[in-house]
């Protein structure tokens, strides 16, 4: 990071990072988000209005990269943007075939998790994985596996490729940012960043690919992290 800069800006990943084991985001976080002296992305699996709304909430700037990377969304005063990179129809077949197999992507009629997202399909982990790979490759996506959901998106989209895209739009390097995350997703992201965390409860991919593993999990490993990398 430069050397005028009190902090590195962040790339934080949502479940599993900012979160307890239930999945209820730690309330410790929003201040140590708030408070933070550099610009936070937020970098998540879900479709965008999920960390649109945590960034609302939080009372920090809008910059969010979504869908592993298919939606970048900024709405501040140096950026006013809405960047979609990915094949949501070929999503929507395979969606379609693997109902049509005869298998349930998990979510209940409804739906919440699909709703909204632009670029990709999201599977429950309690529905076959298989099947859903090899219609995915026929339609030349891949999927991979957040620890909470299947993803189905193309191969040429993830989380390091739309931190590249978040880090211009701020007039930074990607190596300018400290990276923290729990997943196989988040490997992407720590690949491009300048140095990454992964707290304790992340999957093995992700500790691989971290600089450092924290000892603690979930939010406490978080907070561990801004801990090393925060103003001395």
């Amino acid at each position: 990071m430069p050397e005028s800069d009190p902090a590195p800006p962040l790339a934080v990943d949502i479940d599993g990072t900012l979160t307890n084991r239930n999945r209820a985001v730690d309330p410790r976080v929003f201040d140590a988000l708030r408070e933070w002296p550099a610009p936070v992305v937020v970098a998540t699996g879900k479709a965008a209005p999920y960390p649109v709304a945590l960034c609302e909430f939080v009372g920090i700037p809008v910059r969010v990269i979504a869908e592993n990377g298919g939606v970048v969304c900024f709405d501040t005063e140096e950026c006013e943007e809405f960047v979609v990179v990915g094949d949501r129809a070929g999503a929507e077949r395979v969606a379609e075939r693997y109902r049509e197999a005869g298998h349930d992507l998990g979510w209940g009629d409804l739906d919440l998790t699909n709703r909204w997202r632009e670029t990709e399909l999201a599977v429950s982990r309690e529905s076959p994985l298989e099947p859903l790979r090899e219609l995915a490759a026929d339609e030349g996506l891949r999927v991979f596996d957040t620890g909470y959901a299947y993803h189905v998106t193309s191969p040429d989209v993830d989380k390091g490729e739309g931190l590249k895209t978040a880090a211009d739009r701020l007039g930074r390097a990607p190596g300018d940012f400290v990276a923290i995350g729990d997943s196989e997703n988040d490997a992407a992201t720590f690949r491009v960043a300048g140095e990454s965390y992964a707290v304790a409860n992340a999957d093995e991919t992700a500790k691989r690919e971290a600089d450092y593993v924290m000892e603690s999990g979930y939010a406490e490993g978080f907070l561990e992290a801004l801990e090393a990398v925060g103003p001395k």
